[in-house]
């Protein structure tokens, strides 16, 4: 009598426990460290403090000439003592006057032309070849033909950082203008907005963040030519107090002079950061 042999069970595939989602404070937890976390306090001042933890240091033990680069506190000493002449002050508001009648002029300048160019045809191909080109010329090679055309004078160290504003607000205004999305301006068009407030209510504030990053470019550049022109035949100004130190061996006026010219164009980029952070509030960024 034969025996029937049923078949073997097919195994099945044990069926591995998946781990459930991570929800609540795990998932935000798990997302912000792709990312450079929260804000520090004061952050902006830890590498400077850095850097003059070594300069110290440096001078203390003599690793850092003082004929080369004198010491912090010979530094400090040293614009105490131009403070109470008087003279820092002087120079400082020559410079300042300078610096602000330029920026203030390339400002105007590059803000206009980039609304010129970025609303017309026409007007990016009239204007936009021109500024890229300038854009292509570093302004101190342009100094010698300035000088020509405009004299030694403070037309020519004004118009010196006006160039030196107007290249970076023009690039990322124009940008910002470009980068408009296109559903805005057919939104515009379909409830039949004036050109004025079109320009007003969709074009200022689109292009707001592209120019807001050239502002930071532009004061930075502003401080950059003052610099220079400042040591072209002045007789007033940062940079002429500089020259004059550099005849006579004065490393400590000198650095007196970078470190009063480092404040400036830190404080300006950072009062530009706060505007920044004030006004594109409804944006969500990496930087918080």
């Amino acid at each position: 009598m034969s025996t029937l042999s049923l078949p073997r069970a097919t195994r099945r595939p044990v069926a591995r426990p998946v781990a459930p989602p991570a929800t609540g404070r795990r998932a935000a937890r798990t997302v912000r460290r792709l990312g450079p976390g929260r804000p520090l306090r004061g952050g902006a001042l830890i590498g400077l403090g850095v850097l003059l933890a070594v300069w110290s240091a440096g001078s203390a033990v003599g690793f850092i000439d003082q004929r080369t680069l004198s010491a912090p506190w010979t530094v400090v000493t040293t614009g105490a003592d131009l403070v109470a002449d008087g003279r820092l002050q002087q120079h400082l508001a020559v410079s300042a006057g300078r610096a602000m009648s330029g920026l203030a002029l390339g400002i105007v300048a590059g803000t206009v032309l980039a609304v010129v160019a970025g609303l017309s045809r026409w007007g990016e191909a009239i204007v936009d070849g021109p500024v890229q080109l300038k854009r292509a010329i570093p302004s101190l090679a342009l100094l010698p033909l300035l000088i020509l055309w405009l004299g030694i004078g403070e037309t020519m160290k004004v118009v010196t950082i006006l160039l030196g504003v107007l290249i970076p607000v023009y690039i990322h205004t124009h940008n910002g203008l470009r980068t408009i999305d296109a559903r805005y301006v057919e939104l515009a068009e379909t409830v039949g907005l004036t050109r004025w407030d079109f320009l007003t209510k969709v074009v200022l504030p689109g292009a707001l963040p592209g120019f807001l990053l050239g502002l930071r470019f532009a004061v930075t550049g502003c401080w950059l030519a003052l610099v220079v022109v400042e040591q072209i035949n002045g007789t007033a100004g940062i940079g002429y107090m500089m020259e004059l130190a550099r005849t006579y061996g004065q490393t400590d006026v000198i650095v007196v002079g970078l470190v009063l010219y480092g404040i400036l164009g830190y404080g300006s980029d950072l009062l530009v950061r706060l505007v920044q952070r004030r006004a594109l509030t409804w944006r969500r960024t990496l930087a918080g």
